[in-house]
């Protein structure tokens, strides 16, 4: 069932089905202890990035100044409660993702945009390396109307640096966030747990103006 990856976007008629519950999880940070699930502190903000495998895209965020807490999951497909290995079939829909919830009183939401656009390569369409699937396609997923214009505005800004030093056309995906749903447990903090860890993420190297001023 899950031998052969998909590398076309499945449809919600194809897609597997999923269950009625998630992972078991232990819910608390492995860095920093706080709790990975909601409610968060007051006045935290959360929204969701892809930027290929999850694990080295987590330790971004869990290494930002300001950020609270990280998770890794799933979003943006169709699978209910989806498993890894369903997800790495390329018949959920889902991409790889991080939850990052963050004080925006701490760090602005923008330093955390200009983080997400150097830390990976977002022209790549569907995969990031030798990471190749739909899973690994690159996208911020908002959740307040504010997170969306910003997010698109930094996308447009950072297209021109990126033209003008050589580089495609961005293709990550841009919209408010849908149903995430988190990983399995070994996968939480997984580069802390294991530091020797796969980590395929890596930048273009074109510096990102956005939240510089």
């Amino acid at each position: 069932m899950f031998g052969r990856k998909s590398l076309a976007p499945v449809t919600a008629h194809d897609a597997i089905k999923g269950r009625s519950d998630g992972p078991e999880l232990g819910g608390v940070h492995f860095v920093n202890e706080r709790s990975i699930t909601p409610p968060f502190r007051d006045g935290v903000q959360v929204f969701y990035v892809a930027m290929g495998c999850f694990w080295g895209a987590e330790r971004v965020f869990w290494q930002t100044p300001g950020v609270d807490v990280t998770a890794v999951g799933y979003i943006g497909g169709f699978t209910v409660h989806p498993t890894y290995q369903e997800v790495c079939s390329g018949r959920t829909g889902h991409a790889e993702a991080v939850l990052v919830a963050f004080d925006p009183a701490l760090v602005s939401f923008e330093v955390l945009l200009k983080s997400f656009w150097e830390e990976h390569d977002p022209t790549q369409l569907n995969r990031q390396g030798n990471d190749v699937g739909t899973q690994y396609r690159s996208g911020i997923y908002t959740t307040t109307a504010t997170q969306l214009e910003a997010a698109n505005e930094s996308r447009d800004a950072y297209q021109r640096q990126l033209t003008e030093a050589g580089h495609g056309i961005i293709a990550t995906e841009v919209e408010p966030a849908k149903q995430f749903y988190y990983a399995e447990e070994y996968h939480q903090q997984y580069l802390a747990k294991n530091p020797a860890g796969y980590c395929g993420i890596e930048g273009t190297g074109v510096a990102c103006q956005v939240g510089l001023t």
